[in-house]
């Protein structure tokens, strides 16, 4: 059998696994339009994420310029070096490697509960709903997780964190259901009802660790703190020092989440149910699926990978939570912009969390030395960068057309050469 012809130069960019016949295959070739969408489809899949970071990232760069008359190149310089992730470079070394790595740990440990409230955003998006109720969900299940971890103290380890971190699960997603359970029921709006939601958790979480409150530690009745998580319930660190917020095995569960997710949505009933509804409700349910009951579990599997950041946090590195702690906690919000900028995928979301965490350890106060950039305005470049990201986010139109623009500059190219 003869190999088959090879497809011409100008017709690389047909869409990965399309057939192209041979006698079409000469110079004069013009894609269908089913397969030029499905390259734009790809094209912007990758690309969007990509340049929404990167346009966010210049034009951040530019108001450092304006505003603070700063090299907005050694700026971002400084972030990168403070996130650790030059830990990654081998010519990085002696103290400066390990301060990289002191710095790389703390990246990742913030890095480990984004994914997961990435993943609580996107599922819930992926049956057609937008949860903006991470942060409640992920208040909720820290709660529980303190409470549990700081109690039975004559309990085994491992059953003690496994406890508290099923426990801050269930929390979480009984709190997001109730949301579900609204839409299914009687049409509320999940934006409106997770958002209430927010506000229940922040105030009733204020109140618990609040002087004389339910978890406020009876050790310290002059501090608005919990108890402190027993020993026996912390998670294992498996690089650094325990003391120093070293980077614990939590790691490992959120990427197992990031397989899961993946798993479940693509490869499981229930995520081609929960993909059905997303597209078209009431073709969903008159295909026999039913929405009601999606709506539910998807608001419900949200808030588990909520609970579940919470409970790695709390058993991971912070170990006791302040009143304070519950009223300034934003990583339920930047979950939102990690979802957005990820696409909802499980890759996606794994590397915009990454980015984010980044952001956040490597614009801090302590990493941010004063003659680059001045340590105060530090946390208002990172917000001016997540905002960018959220507001170019769905460029995905303007995305699609410069691809379709460079294919016609290109071919006109190609015929003013022949």
């Amino acid at each position: 059998m003869s190999e088959p012809e090879r497809p011409q130069e100008g017709d690389a960019e047909q869409a990965p696994g399309s057939q192209v016949p041979a006698e079409r295959t000469g110079g004069d070739y013009a894609p269908s339009v089913a397969e030029r969408l499905a390259l734009f489809q790809r094209a912007g899949g990758i690309a969007t994420p990509l340049l929404t970071a990167a346009f966010a990232f210049f034009v951040g760069g530019l108001v450092v310029l304006v505003t603070t008359g700063k090299n907005p190149l050694r700026t971002y310089q400084a972030i990168f070096d403070g996130s650790g992730l030059n830990w990654l470079f081998p010519w990085i070394t002696s103290e400066e490697r390990t301060l990289a790595a002191f710095n790389l740990q703390y990246t990742l440990l913030l890095t480990t509960p984004l994914i997961l409230t990435g993943l609580a955003v996107a599922f819930a998006f992926r049956c057609g709903m937008f949860n903006i109720g991470g942060q409640g969900q992920y208040t909720v299940g820290a709660v529980v997780a303190v409470w549990v971890g700081s109690s039975f103290a004559g309990m085994a380890g491992v059953a003690h964190a496994l406890l508290a971190i099923v426990l801050a699960v269930l929390a979480g997603a009984l709190w997001a259901g109730i949301a579900g359970l609204l839409k299914a029921t009687v049409g509320a709006h999940e934006v409106i009802s997770t958002i209430m939601l927010n506000w229940i958790a922040l105030w009733v979480g204020s109140f618990l660790f609040t002087l004389g409150g339910p978890l406020q530690d009876s050790d310290q009745p002059g501090v608005p703190v919990s108890g402190s998580v027993q020993e026996g319930a912390k998670l294992l660190v498996f690089w650094g020092e325990p003391e120093l917020q070293g980077l614990h095995i939590g790691l490992f569960v959120a990427i197992g989440a990031l397989v899961a997710f993946w798993v479940m949505l693509n490869r499981t009933t229930l995520g081609y149910e929960v993909r059905a509804v997303g597209f078209n409700p009431e073709a969903a349910r008159y295909g026999g699926i039913s929405v009601a009951r999606n709506y539910f579990l998807a608001m419900a599997i949200s808030g588990a990978f909520a609970g579940l950041a919470a409970s790695l946090d709390v058993l991971g590195w912070q170990f006791r939570i302040s009143e304070t702690d519950v009223q300034i906690s934003q990583i339920g919000f930047i979950g939102i912009a990690v979802a957005l900028l990820g696409r909802n995928t499980a890759v996606g979301i794994g590397f915009a969390a990454l980015l984010f965490g980044s952001l956040l350890n490597g614009a801090s106060t302590r990493n941010l030395d004063p003659e680059i950039f001045k340590p105060e305005l530090a946390g208002n470049l990172t917000l001016l960068i997540q905002g960018l990201i959220v507001l170019f986010v769905g460029a995905d139109v303007l995305v699609l057309y410069l691809w379709q623009l460079r294919r016609r500059v290109k071919l006109r190219v190609a015929r003013a050469g022949t």
